[in-house]
């Protein structure tokens, strides 16, 4: 049987330094269980492991390496947040399926298949493959593996959603750390759209709340649930607010989500302008809080900006926006720029409009 008190659930984080997953485990931590982490061993983020966490280094790729590292221990959760796609997927759970009570596949809510015809979106929403986006693709084969494997095999399955989270070394703009510099230097950033689509930001420590309160819980296996904040902005906001923390003002260019990927096709964010945050976002955690009744997110955007700032003043060593994003940002820019003055160029004047 599953055990019910938090502070014997043994649960192993494969990861546990990322922008979900130290959240997640700080709140293991909090809540008294005994918390072990997989992984390379390679903290570059600048985010504290806590005290009392086991480490165990692996290349998770390598089987002989996972079996060298686990040996014949069990655990109550296993909480996988690094497969990506569908083969990655069915060897994961193939390997820890028997060494778990509960194996934790964390997804993303970015296989919802766009666009989203009816808000606010649930589990039930239908999902699919994203031609723009390799990567919500890919997620979303592995959850259709995932569920064969629990069917079939009877993998002790719980799935989570996590949409667009972040944490005060990881700001959630296009760009990351770039953008920021920017907009601290007082340049212009490119906003895709019209910059009111709707969009939901979650801070990783309210994540961790739902995501810790499913674990040992029997009754979230054979489940997915959507864990997201209740924070819902435009894009023009998101922008604004962080110029507000920074003391600086937001100098916001619109730019159409399809100009993104031909003036920047090799770069990621450029297949979440049309694949995802090009599109409104807004989730139904209805299902989360049922099960688990504390999860309440409480860190709006606007304090939680205020901290990332204070973590970019803190951290200045891993918090510099680097040149090569630097210089796609400043590209679409500049592209920006050239499409108006062609258009201003060639339009006709206000006098012919009006006749």
């Amino acid at each position: 049987m599953l055990q019910h008190d938090a502070a014997k659930l043994r649960v192993l984080y494969i990861g546990g330094t990322g922008t979900i997953s130290a959240s997640c485990v700080r709140q293991s931590i909090e809540s008294g269980m005994q918390v072990s982490m997989l992984n390379r061993g390679h903290n570059t983020s600048g985010r504290t492991i806590p005290d009392g966490v086991e480490t165990l280094i692996a290349d998770v790729t390598d089987d002989a390496a996972l079996v060298a590292a686990i040996g014949d221990r069990s655990f109550d959760a296993v909480v996988n947040f690094i497969s990506y796609d569908a083969s990655d997927a069915r060897r994961m759970a193939s390997f820890f399926a028997p060494r778990t009570k509960q194996y934790v596949h964390i997804s993303s809510a970015a296989i919802y298949a766009k666009p989203v015809w009816q808000v606010p979106i649930s589990e039930s929403t239908p999902t699919g493959p994203n031609p723009p986006l390799e990567y919500a693709t890919a997620k979303w084969h592995a959850e259709r593996a995932l569920h064969d494997a629990y069917l079939s095999d009877g993998v002790p399955l719980t799935i989570v959603r996590p949409s667009h989270t972040y944490d005060d070394a990881n700001p959630p703009l296009p760009g990351g750390w770039a953008a920021v510099d920017r907009i601290a230097r007082g340049e212009e950033i490119a906003v895709h759209g019209d910059g009111t689509s709707l969009w939901t930001l979650t801070h990783a420590e309210d994540f961790a709340v739902g995501l810790v309160g499913l674990l040992g819980n029997p009754r979230a296996i054979g489940e997915t649930f959507n864990i997201t904040g209740s924070d819902v902005y435009t894009w023009d906001e998101i922008y604004t607010i962080i110029a507000d923390a920074l003391g600086a003002k937001a100098k916001l260019v619109h730019v159409a989500s399809e100009m993104f990927p031909l003036v920047a096709p090799d770069w990621f964010w450029s297949g979440e302008m049309v694949g995802d945050i090009g599109h409104c976002a807004v989730f139904d955690n209805s299902k989360i809080r049922a099960f688990v009744p504390g999860f309440a997110p409480r860190l709006t955007f606007h304090r939680a900006a205020t901290r990332m700032i204070a973590w970019r003043a803190a951290h200045p060593e891993t918090t510099k926006g680097d040149a090569s994003t630097e210089a796609v940002l400043a590209r679409i820019v500049d592209a920006y720029h050239a499409a108006k003055d062609v258009f201003v160029a060639g339009a006709p004047a206000a006098a012919d409009l009006a006749s």
